[in-house]
């Protein structure tokens, strides 16, 4: 009779780790659940985890966006846009979130609401610098820092694709946009999409920076909590809990992904 070993269990497979975050995640469960006064803090800063999701999401939605048309810019054939994005991708890159953010909410928004006031002259009603709410201002200074770094993975993705193949496709008749539809973007889009879902745990960290302007977020909301009844160990374990939590989850989708794509890269 033939000895065939046992296969190895998913518990005894898994990496050392995972099972020590995920015994850090039962006993922060186990700590909200017990204790009156971490549920209190838990049930305070759960408002804000809407908040700092809906930035993040939006933010990085609008960033993907001009990202991508940046991408395009650089890789264009014309000098004059690859000239501009280059100069846009390197200025945005070698400012700090916290100095851009503060840049676009205390000086950026006050001249866009000037020269709209100056557009609209005599015919429109005049907007004050109030109508512009800080969550949005918060959005676009994410969105346009943000829009520099995915950038940067688009013009790598589309890069990496073979130009045989592209001066092919031109060869065969094929419009920029079609060759750029079917035969670059499906094969770039290997190479875009891990770095581009570690840009979206990025983004939901440096969410966190939007509380210097007073958003509601998880960390604005645990700051006052925590100075209104000072207690600042249990709330700030709650907030790096929170952020804990949605980091870790999203940085494990995104290694099935990669895991995914090289078994499917492989076939």
């Amino acid at each position: 009779m033939t000895y065939r070993p046992r296969p190895p269990s998913i518990l005894s497979r898994m990496p050392w780790w995972l099972l020590a975050i995920g015994l850090l995640f039962v006993l922060g469960v186990w700590g909200i659940a017990s204790s009156d006064s971490y549920a209190q803090i838990f049930r305070v800063l759960s408002g804000g985890i809407v908040t700092t999701l809906w930035v993040t999401a939006v933010a990085f939605a609008a960033a993907t966006f001009i990202g991508l048309l940046v991408a395009l810019a650089r890789t264009s054939g014309n000098r004059v846009l690859r000239e501009i994005a280059a100069f846009y991708v390197e200025i945005i890159r070698g400012i700090p979130v916290l100095v851009f953010l503060f840049y676009v909410a205390f000086v950026g928004a006050p001249w866009a609401v000037s020269g709209v006031n100056w557009l609209l002259g005599p015919f429109g009603s005049a907007i004050t610098i109030r109508d512009f709410d800080f969550v949005w201002r918060a959005i676009l200074a994410l969105t346009i820092c943000y829009s520099a770094f995915i950038a940067e993975i688009f013009r790598a993705g589309i890069e990496s694709v073979d130009r045989g193949q592209i001066e092919a496709a031109r060869a065969l008749g094929f419009t920029r946009w079609k060759c750029f539809r079917l035969i670059i973007f499906p094969q770039a889009l290997r190479t875009i999409l891990p770095p581009l879902a570690n840009d979206f745990v990025s983004m939901i960290k440096d969410s966190a920076l939007v509380s210097a302007l007073g958003v509601q977020d998880i960390t604005q909301l645990g700051k006052v909590y925590s100075s209104g009844t000072f207690q600042f160990f249990e709330t700030y374990n709650v907030v790096a809990f929170l952020y804990l939590t949605m980091t870790i989850t999203l940085s494990l989708l995104v290694r099935l992904l990669e895991k995914r794509l090289r078994n499917d890269h492989r076939h």
